[in-house]
């Protein structure tokens, strides 16, 4: 087995993967980025007078299907086990919606049926492993917009008025932006960015180019007869910017008060003010230990109390070399391993933390990421366990 593949899902990891609600599916009950993504669509529709295919597959697919098809290079960074959740050497959850794509164009290949200009629409969950905080998650919501027409190329006009689209009708009251960025499945590529209406901060809500020729030709469409434009959304920070929410948590809420106003796009209304709770840790960790590695670490120790979990942010990394012999001692940091202070932020979305939840939590913590010989626990059961 590769380098990439040596960590595996479990079986209970991948329970509680599949077991996850998938927002964007009406079968699992109505929300909020239904409505979003079908005025997305609906716009499309309308200005384009062409046909619209939405399409759902299981999340479960091949290494090939989810990179390889997708012109993603061999040694790309992404494809490692610290971002991905593999099943096997050969099986992964997938990372993006854009799998369903090469098998959608293969479709539209062999197709008896006339057409000139179809809308794919492929929504539905994807499956990282990812950092911790207010705009990530380790199940992400997105949908796949490739136009695929027959006729005159389009161009980079085109794509420009995709994103005017969307942005008028998902974001009405935000600034929206684009940036050069290179996709492996697009030419011209553009990252799309918007920013809260209460400060600076930008956010990355979608990906989008022309569709690489290639990838066209390789699924039995012709590149000089038929051109196509891509896009990927990021749903759940499109509807969180659209209802002025600023906690991805939110979106899934089981609370009565915040769940009510999941069901349509009008703005957020606060239901609390709980303070946060912030925990110092000092851990030491494997010198390639990432942030999204430990974030997902987290989530698989606390399972779905995991949502009481606001961020953990690094503060610092000090290789064992660099650390006095008080440190290495204290924290029981061997050679290979890098001493990582954290910081792990809690808040529950509708009541306050005690401090014993609060430093119980912590230990939880503490014990999922540290990998050191020695420890220093917060609470009195920690030690004794």
């Amino acid at each position: 087995m590769t380098a990439v593949t040596t960590r595996l899902l479990d079986a209970d990891d991948v329970r509680r993967s599949l077991s996850v609600r998938d927002l964007t599916d009406q079968a699992h009950g109505p929300h909020a980025m239904q409505i979003l993504l079908d005025g997305v669509v609906e716009a499309l529709r309308e200005a384009w007078k062409g046909e619209v295919l939405i399409h759902r597959e299981s999340p479960i697919v091949s290494v090939e299907e989810n990179y390889d098809a997708l012109h993603y290079p061999p040694e790309g960074a992404s494809r490692e086990a610290r971002y991905t959740r593999y099943l096997n050497g050969r099986t992964i959850l997938r990372t993006q919606t854009s799998v369903m794509i090469p098998g959608l164009l293969r479709c539209l290949a062999r197709r008896r049926e006339p057409w000139s200009d179809v809308l794919l629409v492929c929504p539905g969950l994807t499956y990282r492993r990812d950092a911790i905080d207010r705009l990530h998650t380790g199940e992400p919501h997105q949908v796949d917009l490739w136009r695929i027409k027959k006729g005159t190329p389009l161009s980079a006009e085109d794509l420009s008025e995709m994103v005017g689209l969307l942005a008028s009708v998902a974001l009405p009251n935000h600034e929206v932006r684009t940036v050069p960025a290179e996709h492996p499945y697009t030419l011209d590529g553009l990252q799309i960015d918007a920013r809260y209406p209460s400060g600076n901060e930008w956010v990355e809500v979608g990906e989008c180019g022309l569709a690489l020729p290639g990838i066209l030709h390789e699924n039995d469409l012709d590149p000089e007869s038929v051109s196509g434009l891509a896009m990927g959304l990021g749903l759940d920070r499109l509807l969180m910017l659209r209802k002025g929410m600023d906690d991805i948590r939110l979106l899934r809420s089981a609370d009565e008060r915040v769940a009510r106003q999941m069901l349509d796009l009008s703005p957020y209304r606060p239901v609390s003010h709980q303070p946060a709770i912030a925990r110092d840790l000092s851990i030491a960790v494997p010198e390639d230990r990432t942030t999204e590695e430990l974030g997902d670490r987290v989530r698989e120790a606390l399972g779905q109390r995991s949502e009481l979990v606001e961020s953990v942010e690094v503060l610092s990394e000090t290789p064992f070399d660099d650390l006095p012999p008080a440190a290495v001692e204290r924290i029981g940091i061997s050679p290979g391993q890098k001493n990582s202070p954290l910081r792990v932020v809690l808040r529950d979305l509708v009541r306050a933390l005690t401090d014993e939840e609060a430093n119980g939590l912590r230990d939880e913590v503490y014990a999922a990421v540290h990998e050191g010989a020695a420890w220093q626990w917060a609470t009195r059961s920690a030690r004794t366990t």
